[in-house]
């Protein structure tokens, strides 16, 4: 049996994750700043999370959510504490596509629209969905048609908003996009976005997915610019590194909902439940966002300071601890050096190196990522100037 990799392989096998740390078959140990493309930003092994999901595993392990558990109460106390401004109702699925395609269904009957508006570059999922609300051709095109009518405009552009007009149901945007670069939006794009959307009656989708739960400094990256969404999409970090997503709506959207209209076997199952109750009191009691916001403002120095110098770096820029370096050449070289010298990056778009850490690392490992990323850079640029 062979198991299909529909992900590069970077040719390390790991056995072992403990905080900010992995180690390999061979005892060597990496600082991980992949984090499963984000997802252990509470580390791995949070000690929280699996003292909550042992202790289910111990109760109950699936069941319905047409039954009631201690766990669902537990969980949507602690939620209560994190959760999006005046958004007082959460569906919870397995997996970010899956919370972004019950975003837009919701938005299509609350509406009675069609039409969806994204944003080039973009990056919303996988499935029918999502995929359609996704910039990347070769992501999309194998497998179109999609659903449709969907329309992408220039993101951080203001004057391509007048193409948002009455016809449409939802906007849905990242505030940072991950997945093209680490680009965040302006905080006026932003607003008139919000602003756009209320005048024609469409909702805006906010897609924290990647970006939220704590990572850029705010528990929501929505919140650094002073705007409300009508949805708000999370998944990752949500979890502590359990599979698991939200959705989250106010009042006047959910009471709008009808049994069946959406639904999953295994979303929102104790196990799940158990993990996001743990990871919101990690979230809340630990202050991780205000951590991310000063870590993340520490390593921006860092990098700045370590790489400022190297020629192929065009551009560093970030929020929190969602941190990418542009530079002028693919980064797969910087990469390798990077895994060899003990140090886990992941690629975002053609050019950017991705970094997204737990909120726990310390000076040191960011002073030894940058060393280690130095050294990539280097020899990214001796063998591009070698005749």
């Amino acid at each position: 049996m062979k198991l299909i990799q529909l992900y590069g392989d970077r040719g390390l096998k790991i056995v072992k994750g403990e905080g900010q740390y992995v180690w390999d078959e061979y005892g060597k140990r990496y600082i991980d700043m992949h984090t499963g493309i984000g997802v252990a930003f509470l580390g791995h092994r949070n000690k929280t999370v699996i003292h909550y999901l042992q202790r289910q595993m111990n109760e109950i392990i699936t069941l319905s959510n047409s039954f009631s558990t201690p766990i669902r109460d537990e969980m949507l106390d602690a939620l209560d504490k994190v959760k999006p401004s005046a958004m007082d109702n959460v569906i919870l699925l397995n997996s970010g596509t899956e919370a972004v395609e019950a975003a837009l269904k919701t938005a299509r009957k609350i509406t009675g629209r069609k039409k969806i508006v994204a944003f080039k570059n973009a990056f919303h999922g996988r499935t029918s969905g999502a995929l359609s609300v996704t910039w990347n051709k070769r992501y999309r095109e194998p497998f179109e048609p999609l659903v449709s009518p969907v329309e992408f405009l220039n993101f951080n552009d203001i004057n391509d908003l007048s193409k948002i007009d009455n016809n449409t149901a939802a906007v849905i945007v990242e505030p940072v996009q991950g997945e093209s670069g680490v680009i965040p939006a302006k905080e006026e794009f932003m607003k008139a976005l919000r602003e756009t959307t209320e005048k024609v009656g469409a909702l805006l989708i906010v897609d924290e997915v990647q970006a939220g739960f704590g990572r850029t400094g705010k528990i929501w990256a929505y919140q650094h610019y002073g705007i409300t969404p009508d949805l708000v999409t999370a998944g990752k970090a949500i979890g502590g590194g359990f599979p698991v997503s939200a959705l989250f709506l106010p009042d006047w959207i959910a009471n709008k909902l009808e049994e069946g209209d959406h639904g999953s076997t295994y979303g929102g199952n104790p196990m799940a439940m158990a993990a996001v109750t743990a990871a919101s009191k990690v979230l809340h009691e630990e202050k991780v966002h205000e951590q991310a916001y000063h870590k993340g403002e520490l390593f921006m120095k860092i990098l700045r300071d370590k790489l400022g110098d190297l020629k192929s770096v065009r551009e560093i820029r970030g929020k929190g601890l969602m941190i990418g370096i542009d530079t002028r050449f693919p980064p797969s070289i910087t990469l390798k050096v990077a895994q060899e010298s003990g140090v886990l990056v992941l690629k975002a778009g053609a050019t950017v190196i991705r970094l997204l850490p737990p909120y726990m690392i310390t000076q040191e490992d960011m002073e030894e990522a940058a060393n280690a990323i130095r050294q990539g850079l280097l020899k990214t640029e001796s063998q591009r100037v070698s005749p």
